[in-house]
């Protein structure tokens, strides 16, 4: 598991990587680190800090620090949903840090919750709940990222290809 230096050491890596700065607000900045710290802590990985974690990294992926929605949030709202990472904009003028809606789906938190209810434990799938079998697969054109969802990410969380490079995945068929 990191420390608070380790894990700063991660982040500011990762925002380097992808042209992205962090919170202007030390004080925010430091808090954020710490969720992350005892997340990763309690859990095995580093949740968002600003979200509640199921414990079960299946369903948490999405929320896994940088988790899959900072792309779009950052490029549509100038950071995060935590604000851990933000644009240079908001870095340069901190009072633009504020609330931003949720983009994970509904379908996503209510099964993470129903995983956390039930206690599901990491290594029991057969007993998790099971997707929807009609929600569409997404395939990156670009890098082959595969994203089970209704529409194709904004972002590809690997290669950054915009939402158009994703074509309809027919391969479980």
């Amino acid at each position: 598991m990191r420390n608070k230096e380790e894990m700063r050491e991660y982040v500011e890596k990762d925002a380097e990587e992808n042209d992205y700065y962090l919170c202007p607000d030390d004080d925010l900045l430091e808090d954020l680190i710490e969720g992350l710290v005892e997340n990763e802590k309690r859990y095995g990985y580093p949740s968002c800090p600003c979200r509640e974690a199921s414990g079960t990294k299946t369903y948490d992926s999405d929320i896994t620090c940088p988790c899959e929605y900072r792309d779009a949030d950052v490029e549509e709202f100038g950071m995060c949903y935590c604000g851990l990472f933000v644009s240079k904009e908001v870095n340069e003028d901190p009072s633009k840090l504020g609330p931003i809606p949720e983009r994970r789906p509904d379908e996503v938190i209510k099964a993470a919750e129903e995983a956390k209810g039930k206690g599901y434990d990491k290594k029991v799938v057969s007993e998790a709940p099971s997707v929807e079998e009609d929600i569409e697969v997404w395939r990156c054109t670009v890098c082959g990222y595969l994203a089970a969802r209704d529409t194709p990410p904004p972002v590809c969380p690997i290669c950054k290809a915009k939402a158009e490079k994703f074509e309809k995945f027919k391969g479980f068929s």
